[in-house]
This record gives structure tokens, C-alpha cells and sequence, in this order.
């Protein structure tokens, strides 16, 4: 499909620099087949079954930015993905001064050497030294906020707090699991209270979740691949509340990405555990999951383009006006969307 098809305009003053406080009290746009309402978080206890699961990724992030030289060069340096116990991926800023070999410090007593230049530009940087490369990253790397936030501001000590969900366990993570930041103990509690169950996965979200999107047509993009981790039990549980008639709900396009390459092409979700690099774009036939709780996303992205896949462009083009009017808050910190399809 055309890339094109997936833009439109939203004017910069609607993309949120700071989360809702409380993180429940953030808007949320229910979008059932073509039809919208407007709700707070707080109301998804009532807006949700009884039987039904919430699914949530349990990734945490990593201080993944990273500010060095190589000699009298800056260089910038944002892990995307680990290669190894001391090698990540990393997307270079500055690349072009940059050889295979050459050694970049970044200060605090971190350095790393750069080798394995990718056709993207990225580097694999292996840190020297014996300590745990996330001992290295706490002492020199800086919250990765997305670009859309850090080119308003810098990021600061409350990000390190924000920028993590109340689930974030597992470290590996460069960007944050976006759509579970709205979930508070106390919203927990009363889903519980509603019959409304909930589990956990595992996807290191990378730093391309940020690329742009440069092709012309969808079939030419490549997306970055992520690992992640479904355990047994966990999918029978899954198995089981659609078996019993309740929805499985993924909270997050990266819980959803995760959910739908584990599933087979019965429906039935099936253990996990490995890289992903699943591209959904219209036309792709949802086995796994029955909803999206998500916020809303960049023009001509991928994650605009999943929820286009789930509920159709013409659907989530008329909800994103309605949003953009009614003064929803866009992207990280913004506001939310649940997403429930004709099925």
C-alpha cells in the first residue's frame, strides 16, 4: 500500500511532553467498529467484560542514550538491540567519522569499540571492561526518550520514573511499552474486581519502533527485529479465556506484535521465545488477539498503520480527527485509544 495513505496532520501543539497525573486520569477514545466515545482510563473496568484478559508487556528500559568521542569527533550512540553478554546493536549519530575498530569513550570509565557496520549505518559496539554492561549503562547512558519529546526538551530525573510502567521488570528495553503507562495499582485493583483478568510477556522494544517509515509503499519497508518471550503457561492461559469466550486485549502495539508471532494459524497462541520482526499493515487477519488498548501514533508509521490493519484506514483516519478536535494528547505521554473490531 501506499504510505501516503497513512498521513495526516496534527498540529504540534497536541503531542504531550509530560504524562497525565494520576497516569488513569489520561483520556481515552473508545473506538468500537466505526463508532466513538469519549471515556478517561479510569473507565475501562466498565467498558470491558467480565472474562475478558488484559495482556502487558513487562519489559523495562534501559539508560540506552549514550554521549561520546572518538578523538575530537562527538559521537551519539542509541542501543537498539543486544547481540551478546557485551555487544549491542547501536544506531550512531556522527556515523561518518566513525571506522570499524575505532574505540568511541563515553565517559565515567565506559567505552566501546565499534565494529560490524550495518547497510543502515547502525554499529555492534562491544564494551570494554569486566563490570555488567547495565552497571556501565546506569553510570553513563541517559533515558532514551522518543525524538518527538527530547527535540522539546531534555530528558530529566522524573523521566527516569514516567518513562517505566508499573510492570517494567525484565531490563532490555530502549522504549517503553507506551500504552501500560496509563495502568495504576488502583486500576488494577478495580479491573481485578470486574472479572478482568491480566498477564505478562516479554518484548524488548527497540529503537526502530522511532524509524520513519522512507519507502514510497509498505512492501518496501524493512522493520528492525525485537526479542521477545511467551512462556507455556502463560499461552495455554491465553488459550484458554478465548476457549471460555472471554477477548484477549493487547495492551500495546508491542504486546500485540508478540501475541500474533506466537499464535498459529488455528488462533491458538503457542510458546515464544526468540526475535520477531512481524510487519502488520491492512490486509492481515488478526489470529491472536480481540482488542488494542494503545495510544495514539505518528503519521505515515507503522504503529498507525497496525491499527489501520485491525480496524480499517477509513476507521482509525475518521477516529484520529475526532481525537485531533476533541483535544486528545498525542504519542508517549499522551492520551489512549481502545480498539475493539467488528469480528
Amino acid at each position: 500500500m501506499r504510505v501516503e495513505l497513512f498521513d495526516f496532520d496534527l498540529p504540534s501543539d497536541r503531542i504531550a511532553l509530560r504524562p497525565a497525573a494520576p497516569r488513569d486520569s489520561a483520556r481515552l477514545l473508545k473506538v468500537e467498529g466505526g463508532v466513538f466515545a469519549d471515556h478517561v482510563v479510569t473507565d475501562l473496568p466498565g467498558l470491558l467484560r467480565a472474562g475478558d484478559v488484559l495482556v502487558f508487556n513487562d519489559t523495562r528500559v534501559i539508560p540506552a542514550q549514550l554521549e561520546g568521542a572518538r578523538g575530537d569527533a562527538k559521537i551519539g550512540a542509541t542501543l537498539h538491540k543486544r547481540e551478546g553478554p557485551r555487544a549491542w546493536r547501536a544506531f550512531v549519530r556522527n556515523a561518518k567519522r566513525l571506522r570499524d575498530g575505532d574505540r568511541i569513550d563515553f565517559g565515567q570509565g565506559v567505552s566501546a569499540l565499534a565494529t560490524d557496520r550495518g547497510a543502515d549505518g547502525s554499529f555492534l559496539l562491544s564494551f570494554e571492561g569486566e563490570e555488567p554492561v547495565e552497571l556501565l549503562l546506569e553510570r553513563a547512558g541517559r533515558m532514551p526518550l522518543p525524538p518527538y519529546i527530547a527535540g522539546k526538551r531534555p530528558a530529566d530525573a522524573r523521566d527516569a520514573e514516567d518513562y517505566q510502567t508499573m510492570f517494567a521488570s525484565r531490563e532490555g528495553a530502549v522504549a517503553a511499552p507506551t500504552a501500560a503507562l496509563h495502568f495504576t495499582p488502583r486500576l488494577m485493583a478495580a479491573l481485578a474486581a470486574a472479572g478482568i483478568g491480566h498477564e505478562t510477556l516479554t518484548l524488548h522494544v527497540g529503537a526502530g519502533t522511532f524509524l520513519p517509515v522512507k519507502a514510497d509503499d509498505t512492501e518496501a519497508h524493512v522493520m528492525h527485529a525485537e526479542w521477545g518471550r511467551i512462556d507455556a503457561a502463560t499461552a495455554t492461559r491465553l488459550n484458554a479465556v478465548r476457549a471460555a469466550g472471554g477477548r484477549v486485549i493487547a495492551v500495546g502495539t508491542t504486546s500485540l506484535r508478540l501475541l500474533e508471532s506466537a499464535a498459529d494459524e488455528a488462533g491458538y497462541i503457542q510458546p515464544f521465545e526468540g526475535d520477531t520482526a512481524i510487519f502488520i499493515t491492512p490486509g492481515y487477519r488478526f489470529r491472536a488477539i480481540d482488542g488494542l488498548v494503545t495510544n495514539f501514533h505518528l503519521p505515515r508509521s507503522t504503529l498507525f498503520m497496525l491499527v489501520s490493519a485491525l480496524m480499517g484506514l477509513d476507521v482509525m483516519q475518521a477516529a484520529y480527527t475526532h481525537a485531533i478536535e476533541a483535544g486528545y494528547r498525542f504519542y508517549s505521554y499522551g492520551d489512549a485509544s481502545l480498539l475493539l473490531p467488528e469480528r
